[in-house]
């Protein structure tokens, strides 16, 4: 029998279970770091959790060692009063530090629960509506062609349904408007023509319009080709903008990574302007915020496609909410066959044919593979910077 098991059957017969440390690891992954949390209990059962790498990443590690005084001693099981003794006395709204840190211990209390159960965390949140999760992954290229065989091979070589893109140009921010516009139809033709009429293509705009007008003519400008969706096509700061771009298009509108908790997916599902949200597990508060938010997206007749630039654990925590959510629609993915995603689990979710099947295994299903974190030191890191032709502030 696995330790934990024979430590779960131990808590059943004592019914006891107390947090005795919290501690998170920053593992370098190319351009950004990794954040895992790990909860330790004195019942030896442990949680995995991940943490979003907002960049500086040592403040996300500050507030989680923070939070370990407060968790020191309960019982990891409470989830939703430990998760409520964080967020309120925090007293103000936690920001993109705050709720990363909760959201990757979060993830870890729900992995200790589920393991003490002998479950896998869906089964604790209404079990499973689905059979197997379906992906997507991001193609690369500068220019149409580079676009094209990028997203062709992804496609041939995992058999993803879906994939994204960015249609505008790099160096969008110094260009003219209708050269950008022009670069993206071309960009995203290419891509059909590529994948043929019936694979699913994301367009992302990733926030870097201002004006509503614009968003709205590059729309109009790559419609022909049946994007899946138009996401974070404008910033998202004014939610009525939104709604005034929603009434000129007819591409999906997909946006939400850049929002927190249910208050603000409230708020935004009250417009009625998007078809999609993409919270974050990793940073809107974790899964059981997720489901929540999702709960009242269903309300409005909107799908949940989670935002999931993260780490393979964070993968992982969403197979989960996608396993149990009707609503979810689909989920972005990286491919975990290259270092140093391949060495971070002792074993990773398998994917086939662009799917995830639902794991069975107690908890996430996975275990950190601690020893390989060495061999990836984190750095400091913060996002590039984006200028205009003119020297003006670009939006990143």
């Amino acid at each position: 029998m696995a330790p934990f098991l024979q430590a779960a059957a131990q808590v059943g017969r004592s019914g006891n279970l107390k947090i005795t440390d919290v501690k998170i690891f920053l593992v370098g992954a190319g351009s950004r770091n990794y954040c895992f949390v790990k909860i330790d209990t004195d019942q030896g059962i442990h949680g995995i959790g991940e943490a979003y790498s907002c960049g500086p990443d040592e403040a996300v590690a500050a507030v989680v060692k923070d939070f370990k005084g407060w968790l020191v001693g309960q019982d990891p099981r409470n989830v939703e009063h430990l998760y409520s003794m964080m967020v309120n006395f925090t007293r103000f709204p936690g920001g993109l530090v705050v709720n990363a840190a909760i959201s990757g211990i979060e993830h870890a209390l729900w992995d200790i629960a589920g393991k003490a159960a002998g479950l896998p965390v869906y089964m604790l949140l209404g079990g499973k509506v689905r059979e197997k999760i379906r992906l997507y992954q991001s193609a690369g290229g500068r220019d149409p062609q580079q676009c094209a065989e990028s997203a062709k091979r992804i496609v041939e070589k995992y058999g993803y349904t879906a994939i994204k893109m960015r249609p505008q140009p790099d160096g969008d921010n110094s260009k003219p408007y209708n050269e950008i516009t022009r670069g993206a139809a071309a960009r995203v033709k290419a891509v059909r023509d590529a994948l043929g009429p019936d694979v699913d293509i994301g367009c992302d705009i990733h926030a870097r319009f201002f004006e509503v007008t614009r968003a709205a003519r590059l729309a109009k400008a790559i419609e022909p080709y049946n994007p899946m969706w138009l996401e974070e096509p404008i910033r998202p700061e004014n939610e009525k903008a939104m709604v005034k771009l929603s009434e000129r298009v007819s591409i999906p509108l997909a946006s939400g990574e850049c929002n927190y908790m249910r208050h603000e997916f409230r708020r935004l599902l009250d417009l009625q302007a998007l078809d999609i949200i993409q919270p974050d597990i990793c940073l809107c508060g974790g899964i059981m915020e997720m489901k929540k938010i999702a709960a009242m997206a269903e309300a409005h007749y909107v799908t949940v496609a989670p935002h999931n630039p993260m780490g393979p654990l964070a993968t992982a925590v969403n197979v989960h909410f996608a396993a149990s959510t009707p609503n979810f629609f689909i989920l972005e993915y990286h491919a975990d066959d290259e270092a140093p995603r391949k060495d971070l689990l002792k074993e990773p979710l398998p994917m086939k044919d662009g799917y995830i099947p639902v794991p069975t295994k107690p908890g996430w299903g996975v275990e950190l593979n601690e020893e390989a974190f060495a061999k990836y030191p984190p750095k400091a890191w913060h996002r590039g910077f984006d200028y205009g032709a003119d020297g003006k502030v670009g939006y990143i």
